[in-house]
């Protein structure tokens, strides 16, 4: 073999060991990333089931503290039911001062009408080349400046005028307010004088309100105790006489305690012995009935009482007849000289009751066993006022969440979405509600508030202040009560609609829902507007009622008449207006106003059609004397009630008009069920005009 074979099989070996060497490594590494890639998919499925195991523990944690929190509010639950007495003991006696409300408005607050209009500094108008107003040669430039300076002074004096003039008026419309405010104050707190005097002569029935009410407002009762009562009251023998709901079997919880069980993935409840339950409930049942007594002579500061004769009952079906029936659990009847030697708070319940004060009180209260009552109200010989049942709710002292669920079930009346929101962390939104139309709609968060006095404008500014944080569309503030003008001010050109209590009562029944303001409505004009049946040879009623409407400002007004059963009109002919001026059967027709009366509607009540439960009055801007009037001038309204003879009867005010609305809501006559009229002030505005509020009554719009 030659030297020259030699060495290329010598380089040859060379090249094949180095192939194999980098087949070596190149394996090697292969091997290496493969062992990485399992060490990478180990440390993941490591940390998969580290995960996994945490937050297997992080829900069992969870579903534990769920049972736990479950268990610790049915044993706080009981011992509420077992302190119920004594927590009931605690609160304040009821009282009349507890009803005279402070004479106190809320203070004028013009906002940014306060704030003079800042007039322009000279020094700023000077030419940037030379200072001062001299002559030279920037001659100018310098009479330029002059102009502007001349020209933005004469803007700013003149902003300052109106800004002045508009605090002015807004002064006038405040100190109107707010007399009207204090006069409505002064009224009631003399009302409550007058009641004072009545209780004292112990006229029965103001001893029946008053003391009926002291048990209604009671704050010794938690939440979710009825509070239905039926009294009567005898002065002779200066007994109260009542029959009082008690709490059903269902008060006392049925479970006693809960404990997840992480095996099965579910919640155990242990459920309370039903010796236990049913000696639980008949004890509830013995509180509820001395914790009653104990509020109403509390409440007689007046030494009105001599004693209390008391029935206490719950609810139930007469298997017989399937009818809703009372069946009475517990009675007593006990002097006043009596119950105050009783020590309350040391007491056993059931055997202060049955032993100490002699009542009766069910054995077994949980199966319905009942018990003879003693006297009952039907005994007394007087008439029998009822309260909490069989009648329209009192707003005022609706419990928070039930009026928050009231609102929600309005708006959905009214064709929305609604829910209210949890008690906590709602971001001061008390219902979420969505307007499906999809122009004007979106999300609306609504505020509900029962309050007694005017609303502060702090309310309506943090109700905007929620909108812009959530993004929602619109804010509505609904109140028991009132807005001022600071109220209605902060809330002009923002997306907030102000709903007063008279407003919230109209449309409750306008939706088929119910809703009163006290017994006595503060935030209604009542007046009664009868009229005698009977007609002339012409056909004209014999005796009818004038209604007289006047305000203040130059607007140009018509107002309208509807003719309506619930919320709609009876006929598109019962719309009373200027191209309608009568109703087919002439019961409602347009007349020249007089003296101060801008605008006249003659009504005879009895001649209205029997399906017909309300009239409407309403007023409108007239586009065609000014196409941009708003109602921002319709101010110090009212409407004179006459009658045919033209003896004013009764002044009704009504709201005042808000600006870019053209259509507003004066009021409302109402037909009750004894067939009186009474009148419900209005308020509601309408930015799109008369056609918009005809509309919503079932009028089309051609």
């Amino acid at each position: 073999m030659s030297r020259r074979s030699t060495g290329l099989i010598a380089t040859w070996a060379e090249i094949q060991r180095q192939q194999q060497r980098q087949q070596e490594a190149q394996h090697r590494a292969r091997l290496q990333q493969q062992r990485e890639s399992e060490r990478q998919q180990r440390a993941a499925e490591r940390a998969a089931a580290r995960s996994q195991r945490e937050q297997q523990a992080a829900y069992r944690q969870r579903r534990e503290a769920d049972a736990q929190r479950r268990t610790e509010e049915l044993d706080a639950r009981v011992e509420m039911l077992k302190g119920l007495l004594t927590a009931g003991c605690d609160a304040p006696g009821f009282s009349t001062a507890a009803l005279a409300r402070p004479e106190h408005v809320e203070p004028f607050a013009p906002g940014a009408l306060a704030d003079p209009i800042p007039m322009p500094d000279p020094g700023a108008y000077q030419p940037q080349q030379q200072g001062g107003w001299g002559f030279g040669a920037k001659r100018q430039a310098q009479e330029e400046a002059r102009a502007r300076f001349e020209y933005d002074w004469q803007a700013a004096q003149a902003a300052e005028a109106q800004r002045r003039h508009r605090l002015d008026a807004y002064w006038r419309q405040y100190q109107q307010w707010a007399e009207q405010q204090l006069a409505a104050i002064r009224e009631h707190n003399a009302g409550i004088a007058g009641l004072v005097a009545t209780l004292r002569r112990g006229d029965p029935d103001a001893v029946v309100e008053y003391f009926s009410a002291a048990l209604y407002a009671s704050e010794g009762w938690p939440e979710g105790f009825p509070r239905q009562v039926s009294a009567s009251f005898d002065p002779g023998a200066r007994q109260l006489v009542l029959n009082w709901e008690l709490p059903g079997y269902g008060i006392v919880p049925e479970v006693s305690a809960v404990r997840y069980m992480p095996g099965a993935d579910r919640e155990k409840e242990t459920r309370r012995p039903v010796s236990e339950r049913r000696a639980l409930y008949r004890d509830v049942l013995a509180q509820s009935m001395l914790l009653a007594l104990r509020d109403l002579f509390a409440a007689d500061r007046f030494g009105t009482l001599d004693s209390v004769a008391l029935n206490g009952f719950v609810d139930d079906t007469d298997p017989a007849t399937g009818r809703q029936t009372q069946t009475f659990l517990a009675t007593v009847m006990v002097a006043r000289t009596e119950f105050d030697k009783l020590n309350l708070a040391q007491v056993s319940a059931a055997d202060c009751l049955v032993d100490g004060l002699r009542g009766r009180l069910s054995q077994s209260p949980d199966r319905r066993v009942a018990v003879r009552p003693g006297r009952v109200p039907a005994e007394v010989g007087r008439s029998v006022v009822s309260h909490g049942a069989d009648q329209e709710p009192d707003l005022y002292e609706m419990d928070p969440i039930e009026f928050e669920e009231l609102v929600a079930e309005l708006f959905r009346a009214m064709g929305m979405q609604a829910v209210t929101t949890q008690r906590s962390g709602d971001g001061g939104v008390d219902v979420d509600a969505l307007d499906p139309d999809p122009i004007r709609g979106g999300r609306i968060v609504v505020q509900a508030k029962r309050y007694r006095d005017t609303v502060p404008p702090t309310a309506v500014r943090d109700l905007y202040g929620t909108v812009q944080d959530v993004g929602a569309n619109k804010g509505v503030l609904i109140t028991t009560s009132a807005f001022g003008p600071g109220s209605h001010r902060f809330a002009d050109g923002k997306p907030l609609t102000l709903v007063s209590g008279g407003e919230l009562v109209d449309l409750l029944h306008r939706h088929g829902l119910g809703g009163r303001l006290g017994s006595t409505p503060q935030t209604q004009t009542q007046t009664q507007a009868q009229a005698q049946a009977g007609s002339g040879a012409d056909g004209e009623p014999d005796e009818a009622n004038v209604l007289g409407m006047s305000w203040s400002g130059s607007v140009e007004l018509d107002v309208c008449a509807l003719v309506c059963e619930g919320s709609r009109v009876v006929s598109e002919e019962h719309f009373v207006f200027y191209n309608n001026p009568s109703t087919p059967d002439g019961s409602v027709r347009m007349v020249p106003g007089s003296g101060p009366d801008k605008a006249a509607i003659r009504v005879a009540f009895d001649r209205l059609p029997g399906s017909a439960d309300r009239l409407v009055l309403v007023a409108a801007t007239d586009p065609e004397a000014d196409p941009d009037a708003d109602l921002s001038g319709f101010t110090d309204a009212r409407i004179r009630l006459s009658d045919a003879s033209g003896t004013e009867i009764d002044r009704l005010d009504v709201s005042d008009g808000r600006p870019r609305e053209t259509a507003l809501v004066l009021g409302s006559f109402r037909r009750r069920a004894s067939g009186e009229w009474q009148f419900v002030i209005g308020g509601k505005g309408y930015p799109g005009g008369l056609a918009d509020l005809i509309e919503e009554y079932g009028v089309e719009v051609s």
